[in-house]
């Protein structure tokens, strides 16, 4: 816990003070460390959740604010428990700055008469390659920090954490300038799924709240299939209202008459191909010539099958949607937040082209170089973990693994945290 020395020794060098809306977002938008969640956008979504939500930072003695965090109060058995999601928006490195920035927090907190608040740090604690080999040391000096000025980190987590995901799956796309080169530096598998996609008439599109029902139905699906919450179209809506033009919600459609035509195409050079190869049969038949004519003919007839299967998918509609995600741009990165895909239309590769149209318009046309596919469950060598095809399919996207510092606990009113304490053990 910060000393009164300490606090003394930091009078005068910056003053405790509630944030606007307008200085939240200027600190987030402007500092290195600043993300989405630490924003007024994310204060009025959860807000619209049932949370209190309170702005608070750092002046300077020039009136410019240095540091901040968004804290979000909610309910709990023994009084309100604050949350500050990726952040505080503080310089590490700056001892008297965290020092007092803590001091902040819990003065805010103590205000609110809540027991404790929660952090989750966007700090590093070690980088890792796309395979999860870490590529530097880990920064124990993080965990010092904040330790020193009385919050109490909690034990590294893997899996998919229930509040910030402490694994996360990155690409930067400084070296890429235009969409063909990002493109050519995916997984060659990941690459022959964006041109199969395109190859089978699906287009991505950006929507507004009149189609949010489409985008909801395909995340209903998908949590049914996979047994996790579904959030209900009206959290989309609420999302929507709260980030604004901040908000892209991508959802990809099968173009059934596009798809149509493109079998039509190879289904005729097919048809040409073989016809040709049996002319050259008739004058001459040699066994390389008659297997080719053999493998040729087995493949018009799948392309047969598949004309059928477009001309029956186009009965059911000229649009049909295969897939969604969603995404948050801020001046620091873009966020892949959620996702959901029809199974009946896996085959089409839906998803896999999302992504790279979130990439190409999401950052290299607005000048974003960090694209955050967000959470992995940290877990690299199970092939039967739950989230090895979530690991898999980013992988293809050939980016890097950021192990962050976890949560850390600052206690607020020691007597409840005892009590609360006392009593998770009676009660087990």
């Amino acid at each position: 816990m910060a000393t009164r020395k300490t606090a003394q020794a930091n009078e005068g060098r910056w003053t405790a003070t509630q944030l606007t809306a307008q200085e939240m977002d200027a600190l987030s938008g402007s500092d290195p460390l600043g993300d989405f969640q630490q924003t007024s956008q994310m204060a009025a979504l959860a807000a619209k959740h049932g949370s209190v939500c309170s702005q608070v930072g750092l002046r300077d003695a020039d009136g410019h604010i240095v540091a901040g965090a968004m804290i979000a109060y909610t309910p709990s058995r023994f009084g309100m428990a604050g949350s500050i999601w990726l952040g505080p928006v503080c310089d590490p490195d700056d001892a008297a700055m965290m020092a007092a920035m803590s001091d902040a927090i819990r003065a805010d907190a103590k205000r609110r008469h809540a027991i404790s608040v929660s952090c989750w740090p966007n700090l590093v604690y070690r980088l890792r390659a796309s395979d999860g080999t870490p590529t530097e040391e880990p920064h124990d000096e993080y965990l010092r920090a904040f330790e020193r000025l009385g919050w109490q980190h909690q034990p590294f987590t893997r899996g998919y954490d229930s509040v910030i995901n402490r694994w996360v799956y990155v690409k930067d796309l400084t070296p890429h300038d235009t969409a063909d080169a990002l493109l050519k530096s995916y997984e060659k598998r990941t690459q022959w799924s964006i041109e199969r996609a395109r190859s089978m008439g699906v287009v991505v599109r950006e929507v507004g709240a009149d189609e949010l029902h489409v985008f909801a139905d395909i995340e209903r699906q998908t949590a049914q299939r996979r047994h996790f919450a579904y959030r209900g179209e009206q959290y989309f809506h609420d999302f929507a209202d709260a980030f604004g033009d901040r908000a892209h919600f991508l959802i990809a459609y099968i173009d059934t008459a596009a798809y149509e035509a493109s079998m039509q195409r190879k289904a005729q050079r097919l048809e040409e191909l073989v016809a040709g190869l049996g002319e050259k049969l008739a004058q001459r038949e040699t066994t390389k010539l008659r297997r080719r004519h053999n493998e040729e003919s087995s493949n018009l007839k799948a392309a047969h099958k598949r004309l059928d299967a477009a001309r029956e998918l186009k009965a059911r509609g000229a649009m049909l949607p295969a897939a969604c995600s969603l995404f948050v741009t801020h001046p620091n990165e873009t966020v892949y937040l959620y996702s959901g895909s029809v199974e009946e239309y896996k085959p089409f590769y839906a998803s896999a082209l999302i992504q790279h149209e979130a990439m190409v318009k999401l950052c290299l046309d607005k000048g974003i170089t960090r694209y955050n596919f967000y959470g992995i469950d940290g877990v690299f060598d199970d092939p039967d973990s739950e989230g090895h095809g979530v690991l898999e399919f980013k992988q293809g996207f050939n980016g890097h693994v950021e192990e962050l510092v976890g949560e850390f606990v600052l206690p607020v009113s020691r007597a409840r945290m005892a009590l609360r304490r006392t009593l998770k053990k009676v009660l087990g």
